[in-house]
């Protein structure tokens, strides 16, 4: 796990990686959003396990879960490695906590299966973070959400962003992620990009400006 720690730092972000990829491969984000000085966050990136990944023909590399079959939602993500996942980010929050960091400073954030991951961590934990960012994602177990959410989460700030040109995750499945929080009692924010399955320059702008209004405080 990458941990960037700059001194005096009292806000920290948690940055989940995509399949395949890995804390190091997300670095590069950190150091583009260009924070300011005076405002020190910690980041924190960690690396998912290697497994084998079933639509990947079995090869193995890093996932926070396996996918079996992109056409059954109940196969794109296998739950019981979601649910190891998602106490992994969880107990590295509660470190936080332990750290001297407030979960009201702490925001949690992924891009595809990392976000995936951020959702089902943030939508479960027991405390109201600074925020829940999500970028090209969607859902998992989506209809155990109302059952399984924390009444912490119900005041959540949340942000969903996606590519509208997307064909590893369509654009329809994080539609559905953003109908079923509103229909949970939630307001996520929503942004669309003209880009695939990727982070887009004028993305990078949004994201710091959303960072920025949820640690700035």
């Amino acid at each position: 796990m990458i941990d960037l720690h700059p001194q005096g730092a009292r806000h920290a972000v948690i940055w989940l990686h995509g399949l395949g990829d890995s804390g190091a491969g997300l670095a590069p984000l950190v150091d583009a959003l260009d924070l300011p000085a005076e405002l020190p966050v910690r980041h924190l990136l960690p690396d998912a396990p290697e497994r084998p990944i079933t639509i990947n023909m079995g090869y193995k590399m890093r996932g926070w879960y396996d996918i079996k079959s992109f056409e059954d939602p109940a196969e794109r993500a296998v739950e019981s490695h979601v649910r190891d996942s998602a106490d992994q980010i969880a107990a590295l929050l509660d470190q936080l906590v332990a750290d001297g960091f407030a979960p009201e400073r702490i925001v949690l954030a992924g891009f595809s299966q990392g976000g995936v991951i951020a959702s089902f961590t943030a939508l479960r934990y027991q405390a109201t973070l600074a925020g829940l960012l999500c970028m090209s994602t969607y859902l998992a177990a989506p209809d155990k959400l109302l059952g399984e959410m924390s009444e912490a989460a119900r005041t959540l700030p949340i942000c969903y962003m996606h590519g509208i040109y997307d064909d590893v995750v369509s654009l329809s499945l994080g539609w559905d992620a953003k109908n079923r929080l509103e229909s949970a009692g939630l307001a996520p924010e929503w942004h669309e990009y003209p880009m695939r399955h990727e982070i887009c320059r004028p993305q990078l702008g949004d994201i710091r400006s959303w960072l920025l209004a949820r640690l700035g405080a």
